[in-house]
């Protein structure tokens, strides 16, 4: 008779007790109410009737996330670090990724009434003395490693494989509309003209103006956009390099757009705390756009 060998789990450590406040933001951006926070949103999403004994916690996965999302590092070393295999990293990063993405209409919100269109006008010119200003736009590349369908499309200006993202944003650096759907040979003006906040500047008359970071405005305000991607890449070192494909990677940069609006509400950011590199400056892409049709990926207006 063949003998049967129990199963053997390595103990998991409890970040939340284990770490500091300031060294939990350290290493996933974020404090303990503020992770708190996160894990209450994302619980219907990622909470789940199972007979395992040993299956993993919403707080587990929402902290192997955040850890992802600060430090960009493998999967393997991150599942090193927390008694956790390979694979099952890949799979939280993705569920948790899917999870923000389904709440991005919850965090990411054109001015919805007269009231917000005024104080966001007031900011901008109180920073930057531009009047009648609702909105900063811009894109910005995020890089991905070469996907295995399509892959010249995703080849931007400076050869190097990445999603073409495009940001609006406000004074205070949080993100009031996002484009997270194009390959990277797409220029910036295409992007700009399929979005539904092209037609509805189109169809309506706008009550203010949107910047684009190429005009002449204020120094304060043509950089505000700029800021904007510094402190996203800044705050979540994925961005910088993604290894994954591209709707994938589309899920990941939305679950981080959805993160940094919610920590510029509830955590500033602390450059003390955050090591590495900044993200290397953009050139702004002046090439026509291709003839190609973009994958179904993400639009939140």
């Amino acid at each position: 008779m063949e003998k049967v060998y129990p199963r053997h789990y390595a103990e998991r450590p409890n970040l939340l007790e284990h770490y500091s406040n300031d060294e939990l933001y350290a290493r996933s951006r974020f404090g303990r109410d503020d992770i708190a926070f996160i894990c209450n949103i994302v619980r219907p999403h990622l909470e789940r009737v199972t007979l395992r004994s040993h299956a993993l916690t919403v707080e587990e996965q929402v902290l192997i996330a955040l850890r992802f999302y600060a430090s960009g590092s493998f999967f393997e070393v991150i599942g090193d670090g927390l008694a956790v295999r390979k694979s099952a990293v890949g799979h939280v990063v993705h569920s948790v990724s899917s999870a923000l993405t389904n709440l991005l209409g919850q965090f990411v919100k054109w001015p919805e009434n007269e009231d917000d269109m005024a104080r966001t006008k007031k900011k901008f010119f109180s920073s930057g003395g531009m009047p009648n200003t609702i909105g900063i736009i811009d894109c910005t590349h995020v890089h991905i490693q070469a996907p295995h369908a399509r892959e010249w499309e995703y080849l931007n200006r400076k050869g190097r494989h990445s999603i073409n993202v495009q940001l609006v944003g406000n004074a205070d650096l949080v993100v009031t509309n996002c484009v997270v759907r194009w390959p990277g040979s797409v220029h910036d003006a295409r992007i700009l003209r399929a979005s539904h906040l092209f037609q509805k500047f189109q169809q309506t008359t706008p009550d203010g103006i949107l910047l684009a970071e190429v005009q002449q405005c204020p120094c304060h305000n043509k950089r505000t956009i700029e800021r904007l991607n510094g402190v996203i890449k800044r705050r979540f070192a994925c961005l910088n390099y993604l290894r994954v494909e591209p709707q994938k990677a589309c899920h990941i940069i939305c679950a981080c757009i959805v993160l940094h609006n919610i920590a510029q509400t509830r955590v500033p950011l602390h450059e003390a705390l955050i090591d590495g590199p900044p993200p290397c400056a953009e050139v702004p892409d002046l090439l026509p756009p291709p003839p190609l049709q973009p994958e179904e990926l993400y639009e939140m207006q």
